[in-house]
């Protein structure tokens, strides 16, 4: 027998009490609101946040003419100039599903992909067409090709019939675009960095996009009209859903082709940059800046930063510096950002280095995430809260993605037991915070002692020489496993192997000093990741 419910009577949902879910109406009420405020800054061009919409709704105009389709993938192969930043809106507008593709990736990866999401439409900018030349040749069923010609990029080659900005001049600004009918529907796919076998295609969908891009200003307190410096690719979690919170934001977007202290320092001064994000090693690169570039910087600059646990000892400096620091933790299957070290009143009375060890940890579930825990990878059982029991990072919530793209087993094992599988080992301290001791592949077994490769990292980045330092194991016949250090040192530093492992012996347990150092420049993966699966390599051939 059912229950009768006295709220289920003549109260369903309809177009005056329900609308779905999705980003792209945050760029119609700032174009309403404010379409004069500056929207998108690239060197000498501007365009208003009025001027955006029209550009988007163009672009959304011209990929229908084109004959895209709901569900239908569009690849953009673009730096963080404005048709990059344009296609989070006019893509989705169009119905189609944008694909932000790895700049940095060679040709065979870029053709896999290209395959793999049944690309439509691809977008190359001249920086990246040779790349994609030799991508398409190796592609079945070629996609059309439209050229982005930057004008203040001369190099590399242009393909396509036609630019992006003809194909803009050609659209219509009264396109009828619509919400999707669905905000479950796929709004954008990502593909993992595929460093193990071919990458896997993370779908995201409307609703997840709507909710982080407004989690971002929350878990930021960014008010209105943030001025954001556009460091993160955007082809990394669709520059964690920033796009689309500096829409809801009315912010300014400013445009940054390549990531260089120098670049990023001057857009610093010239254009008040309020918010950027980036990983550790971007932090370490503005750290270890020249003075002068640093200085006349006389306004508060926040710093999101993730995509590996920084060391305190850059925390520590950018602070100096007065940068303020907030570290979150995510993957791409959590539309980036969705766990923040949500910092407390009480923590500033603390010395400078306690401050930075709390904001090292990677913290608590932000505000549009629904749970967070760490447990026992097996049996799904929370470990004790105690900052020393190592369990995986279990999360779930709306900004989940809806999973791996024509590839049901992964996404099966993905969500077992109803919980995402992050595959990162963690800590859970007593005040509920996470800290992050390693990816499950990165842990070091050494004569049956596990060995946290961030702690040992840790330790080094305060060694007044070293600029970058990685932690992997190094088969070894008698521990198993023993660690192995590389290290890239500060320009006109000269330290010794020796000199290194002293260091680590004066400031960490025995069992955990590196018995091998290699210096040099370290491998990284587009997003500044350090790449320890080559190092491993390495290690392993030594």
């Amino acid at each position: 027998m059912q229950h009768y419910n006295i709220y289920d009577m003549g109260l369903d949902a309809n177009p005056a009490n329900y609308t779905v879910l999705s980003p792209i109406s945050y760029i119609q009420r700032s174009a309403f609101v404010y379409p004069n405020r500056v929207a998108q800054i690239h060197q000498d061009t501007q365009y208003t946040w009025g001027e955006t919409y029209e550009r988007c709704v163009k672009l959304a105009s011209a990929l229908n003419k084109l004959g895209i389709k709901k569900g239908e993938t569009v690849s953009f192969l673009c730096p963080n100039i404005p048709p990059m930043f344009e296609a989070h809106f006019g893509v989705p507008m169009s119905g189609g599903v944008l694909n932000a593709i790895n700049t940095r990736l060679d040709a065979e990866a870029v053709a896999f992909i290209l395959q793999h999401a049944e690309t439509k439409v691809l977008f190359v900018d001249r920086e990246f067409g040779e790349i994609a030349e030799k991508a398409l040749k190796m592609v079945a069923v070629k996609p059309i090709v439209i050229g982005i010609d930057d004008q203040y990029y001369q190099d590399g080659k242009l393909l396509g019939s036609q630019t992006y900005e003809q194909l803009l001049e050609q659209a219509s600004t009264d396109f009828d675009w619509q919400l999707p009918g669905n905000e479950w529907d796929a709004i954008t796919l990502n593909y993992t960095s595929g460093t193990t076998g071919n990458p896997k295609g993370v779908v995201y969908h409307h609703r997840g996009a709507y909710l982080n891009a407004v989690n971002n200003i929350v878990s930021w307190d960014m008010g209105k009209h943030p001025v954001y410096l556009w460091i993160l690719p955007q082809f990394h979690c669709n520059g964690w859903c920033f796009p689309w919170t500096l829409a809801a934001a009315a912010g300014v977007s400013v445009s940054l082709r390549h990531v260089r202290a120098d670049a990023i320092y001057g857009a610093i001064k010239d254009h008040k940059v309020s918010h950027f994000c980036g990983a550790p090693i971007v932090l370490n690169m503005l750290n270890n800046a020249p003075a002068d570039m640093k200085a006349g910087i006389e306004h508060e600059i926040n710093a999101m930063v993730a995509g590996a646990a920084p060391p305190a000892a850059v925390i520590e400096g950018m602070e100096a510096m007065g940068f303020k620091v907030t570290h979150v933790y995510g993957l791409t299957e959590t539309y980036g950002p969705c766990i923040l070290c949500e910092w407390h009143e009480a923590w500033n009375d603390k010395s400078a280095r306690e401050r930075a060890a709390l904001k090292a940890r990677q913290g608590v579930k932000s505000s549009m995430q629904e749970d967070l825990m760490v447990a026992d990878p097996q049996t799904l059982q929370p470990v004790a809260r105690d900052g020393e029991t190592i369990g995986e990072i279990f999360i779930r919530g709306n900004i989940v993605m809806k999973g791996y793209l024509k590839n049901p087993t992964a996404t099966e094992e993905a969500f077992s037991g109803d919980w995402f599988h992050t595959g990162d080992l963690a800590v859970w301290h007593e005040d509920g915070y996470i800290e992050i001791k390693d990816r499950s592949k990165d842990i070091i077994i050494s004569g049956g002692e596990n060995i946290s490769s961030i702690e040992v990292e840790d330790v080094l980045y305060r060694h007044p020489d070293v600029e970058e330092a990685a932690i992997v194991a190094k088969p070894d016949d008698k521990w198993g496993e023993t660690p192995c250090a590389f290290i890239k040192l500060k320009a006109g530093a000269q330290v010794t192997e020796k000199e290194i492992i002293d260091f680590c012996r004066a400031n960490m347990a025995h069992f955990k000093i590196p018995r091998n150092v290699v210096f040099g420049e370290l491998p990284k993966t587009s997003t500044g990741k350090i790449q320890k699966f080559v190092l491993r390599t390495q290690a392993k051939e030594m």
